[in-house]
């Protein structure tokens, strides 16, 4: 008897703060090996997308581009969505904009938010937990008016804290390819309700921890996990960095394949 053949998925990822779509550039031809679609998105004033930061002011505004793809996801399809670091926080706006366009949200090694707290619960923990020292030649700046805090991921925090186990060449790319970014604290502080159990809440989540990052660390990963009743499967890639589409790209493919056949 022929076996089924597995019907296509189409996975869509997000980048972390400074970063774009380029991070994937291993993960892309990997995912598309196994027969599926993969779309990264460069998200607003960052990779190739032409917005100037001082354009952006809202988490919502940085967001866009994805909130774009999703809106074009035809009503009988969904995606796989992918978050990553930071953009762990744009991944969650996709989910509660377009909870059905998503089978599941996939939160890689990525700030997570949850339904019950105000959307900047998660970043004020992280802060609270990590000193300034360890941001090593990473620049703080303000723009616009009123101020938004602006980061730009210094050469040697990319070598010693994100790219701190990637190969030499990934960490030559990020130093030529990062550009200044937000986390956007100001808008979430004075947002007191982003996401809900309806939107956000509805669509299942996994989490794939990188055991090894030291930007956001494992426990911290485990806390956001315990923190997130919507999380139903982690996942951990051992000897994973901060970026583990660098380190890892093989284990992650195929984390994200056993999600994605489960899920969607």
């Amino acid at each position: 008897m022929e076996a089924i053949k597995e019907q296509p998925k189409h996975f869509v990822a997000v980048h972390g703060v400074g970063h774009g779509a380029w991070v994937y550039y291993k993960l892309k031809p990997r995912i598309e090996a196994a027969g599926h679609r993969f779309t990264p998105v460069d998200l607003a004033g960052a990779g190739r997308n032409e917005k100037k930061l001082e354009e952006i002011r809202t988490m919502v505004d940085y967001t866009r581009p994805l909130l774009e793809v999703l809106a074009s996801i035809p009503e009988n399809e969904k995606v796989i969505l992918i978050g990553h670091s930071g953009g762990g926080m744009a991944a969650a706006v996709g989910l509660e904009k377009y909870p059905n366009k998503v089978s599941v949200g996939v939160f890689l090694n990525a700030i997570m938010p949850d339904a019950k707290n105000r959307p900047s619960y998660v970043f004020e923990e992280y802060t609270a937990r990590t000193p300034i020292e360890k941001w090593l030649d990473t620049k703080f700046f303000p723009y616009g008016d009123p101020p938004i805090m602006a980061l730009l991921c210094g050469p040697e925090f990319i070598s010693n804290s994100l790219y701190n186990r990637s190969p030499k060449e990934d960490q030559a790319l990020g130093k030529l390819l990062v550009r200044p970014g937000s986390l956007f604290m100001e808008d979430l502080l004075q947002t007191e309700k982003l996401f809900t159990e309806q939107r956000f809440g509805s669509v299942p989540q996994a989490y794939v921890i990188a055991s090894d990052d030291i930007t956001i660390t494992a426990d911290f990963q485990r806390w956001m996990i315990q923190n997130n009743p919507c999380v139903k499967e982690v996942k951990e890639i051992k000897g994973a960095d901060h970026m583990p589409m660098f380190t890892k790209p093989d284990e992650l493919c195929q984390c994200l394949l056993e999600i994605a056949k489960t899920y969607a």
